[in-house]
């Protein structure tokens, strides 16, 4: 069924179309008519017309202004103007608002037809592009539990997840760099500090799993992973590195509002533990830690990690910030800036109320090894049982505080160092060595996904790499190396173009002169004739 709105002060004009397109489509129309700018307007809101066919000069509003006021509420109208001024203004505003076609009066029957049939093809695409929408996004629904369940598994699970995590977030749409972790803790009823019943609530988590979904994103914008016994995590992106007193106190209250609801909704007790912030990635497996401590260690429903007793608490006031500042700036070979954050460190250390040169040294140690360890893990520097044999007789050698700091900062310089060039020199050795195999097999038909396991990295990591280290993607470069060896062979006398265009790699004569022409100017046999 299509709806069509017949516009036009005419009287005769409008029964004249009305009695066409019903004698022809017959069933398959409902047409409606209006004579006024004012009357076509109300019977759009009240009759959505799928085509308008609509007169220029109309009493009061007209039919330019009347498109444009219903373009505000309903886009989808396929608009055809049918006017008797056949005005250059009158089409060239048509084509603005995107009218489907101008047509001057009079109109014969054929083209009114020929015209209708076109608008209803127009609207049979579009209501199989809205149905195909819906179709995709019923899959996406279906779809993203999944997605989201793997991204946190990874993040839990996956030492090495940060050559993949980009294409998570990219498809989740995570805009932001921080996240914390909500781990939700149910069971029949709570004794001896946990819910009773593990392995049956696991069970019927299956049950009420989409219920829990839709409750837990009504109160957080997260992200919900899988049933792991009797728990589900929750990430919750969040746009800074911290969560300041008030925002916490807030997730306090959201998340016992959310506990209440879905003890009001599904047939089991639930607690929270609540993890402090981290930079989303490797760094969130913490922040599950540390909910899991919140849920253990306290004996209420919802608590946070910071407001356990002596729950990584410091004796004093300690710079846990300063401290992941230094060790995120020296993974990212920012040298100036780690340095500055390790000055302000042993500024800190050195204020410390009646610390001795041992408590700064014990501590200043205790910081070098921790980056080295976190460089280790993060892939960058090499780590052994033996390598810090001198470190204790070289701390032992300070005279004052001052020598301290300069032995600290050194060793803060070697650990950026070690991880910038340990970073360049492996980029250098994996991309020299794809380049080494196109050259020696181009005549061959290699692709990317072929070179990347050659060099051992994925082929999206290796295809980021190759660019940054050449200016050129994989494809250029191929070519590149292949037109090469086609000019050297072109300036060989007794080989024919199809003999050189197999010897360079490729398989089509055609296309390897389109190629040629493409980069060089000219075909292979005007290179040639040029050579002389």
């Amino acid at each position: 069924m299509y709806r069509i709105l017949l516009a036009d002060d005419e009287g005769i004009m409008l029964e004249s179309l009305k009695r066409i397109m019903e004698s022809n489509y017959g069933k398959e129309c409902e047409i409606r008519c209006a004579k006024t700018g004012r009357a076509v307007i109300e019977e759009a809101r009240t009759y959505p017309p799928d085509i308008c066919f609509m007169d220029i000069q109309m009493p009061g509003i007209s039919g330019i202004q009347a498109i444009r006021e219903i373009q505000q509420f309903n886009r989808s109208v396929i608009f055809v103007i049918i006017t008797a001024y056949d005005k250059f203004h009158y089409a060239q505003e048509a084509v603005n608002l995107g009218v489907m076609e101008f047509l001057t009066k009079p109109v014969n029957k054929k083209r009114i037809l020929e015209i209708c049939g076109k608008a209803m093809e127009r609207v049979d695409q579009e209501r199989k592009k809205r149905s195909d929408d819906l179709s995709i996004r019923e899959k996406l629904e279906t779809v993203l539990p999944m997605i989201e369940s793997g991204y946190i598994n990874n993040l839990l699970l996956q030492e090495d997840f940060q050559t993949y995590q980009d294409h998570y977030r990219e498809f989740l749409d995570i805009r932001e760099d921080y996240g914390y972790m909500i781990v939700v803790e149910f069971g029949d009823m709570q004794e001896n500090g946990a819910l009773s019943n593990a392995v049956g609530a696991s069970v019927k988590a299956s049950r009420f799993y989409s219920a829990f979904r839709e409750i837990v994103q009504g109160f957080f914008d997260c992200l919900v992973g899988p049933v792991m016994g009797n728990t589900i995590v929750l990430l919750v992106p969040h746009a800074r590195e911290y969560v300041e007193y008030e925002e916490r106190v807030e997730i306090l209250t959201k998340t016992r509002n959310m506990v209440h609801k879905l003890e009001s909704r599904i047939d089991s007790s639930f607690r929270c533990g609540i993890g402090r912030t981290k930079e989303l990635g490797s760094a969130m497996k913490e922040s599950h830690r540390e909910a899991l401590k919140a849920i253990h260690e306290s004996s209420s429903h919802v608590s946070h990690i910071e407001d356990i007793p002596l729950a990584q608490k410091y004796d004093g006031e300690y710079p846990r910030r300063l401290e992941s500042r230094l060790v995120k700036m020296a993974l990212s070979k920012d040298l100036a800036g780690a340095l500055d954050c390790a000055e302000q460190f042993f500024d800190w250390m050195k204020r410390q109320e009646n610390a001795d040169q041992e408590d700064l040294e014990i501590k200043a140690l205790e910081l070098v090894m921790l980056l080295e360890k976190e460089a280790f893990f993060a892939g960058d520097v090499k780590y052994g049982f033996r390598y810090r044999g001198g470190y204790l007789r070289e701390i032992a050698g300070c005279r004052d505080t001052e020598e301290l700091r300069a032995w600290f900062l050194e060793k803060i310089r070697e650990v950026c160092c070690n991880i910038m060039d340990s970073r360049e020199k492996e980029t250098v050795t994996v991309v020299e060595r794809a380049k080494n195999y196109i050259r020696k097999n181009y005549q061959k038909d290699i692709s990317l996904d072929e070179v990347s396991r050659q060099a051992d990295i994925s082929p999206y990591y290796f295809s980021k790499l190759f660019k940054q280290e050449t200016g050129k993607n994989f494809i250029e470069y191929l070519t590149e190396v292949r037109l090469l060896k086609a000019k050297e062979l072109l300036a060989v006398p007794g080989c024919s173009i199809k003999e050189i265009c197999a010897m360079s790699g490729y398989s089509d004569p055609n296309y390897f002169s389109r190629i040629f022409k493409k980069y060089e100017g000219v075909t292979p046999s005007e290179f040639r004739e040029r050579l002389g």
